[in-house]
């Protein structure tokens, strides 16, 4: 089993950054990529970006260039840096960890609000 908790939502205005951050606990060692999915009122979940045991990273179109994510693995924390943000990047962002055995966990989620 692998627990997570996400922490770093909020509200922020267009063009602000944000740093959302998750920690991961459990069985930690066989979690094998770590990502960062969102959720908009009305929309389906979508990947946002994710990162390899190695350090691979992978970003949806809509946020690269603005959306850096990282990990520690000295800390079992992933984070999700985000700038430039948009009012479209408003949504609930979910932490998740993909392991070895190809079973999904997903953190509780964390709201991000970009208004003005």
């Amino acid at each position: 089993q692998v627990q997570l908790v996400e922490s770093g939502g909020g509200l922020v205005q267009p063009g602000g950054s944000l740093r959302l951050s998750c920690a991961a606990s459990g069985n930690i060692a066989s979690i094998n990529v770590m990502g960062w999915y969102r959720q908009a009122p009305g929309k389906q979940r979508e990947l946002v970006a994710f990162i390899t045991s190695g350090g691979t990273t992978n970003y949806a179109d809509s946020v690269k260039g603005r959306f850096t994510i990282s990990r520690d693995n000295a800390k079992n924390t992933v984070f999700l840096q985000m700038s430039s943000l948009k009012p479209v990047d408003t949504a609930v962002y979910y932490c998740n960890a993909d392991t070895v055995a190809a079973v999904n966990y997903w953190g509780q989620g964390t709201q991000v609000t970009v208004s003005s």
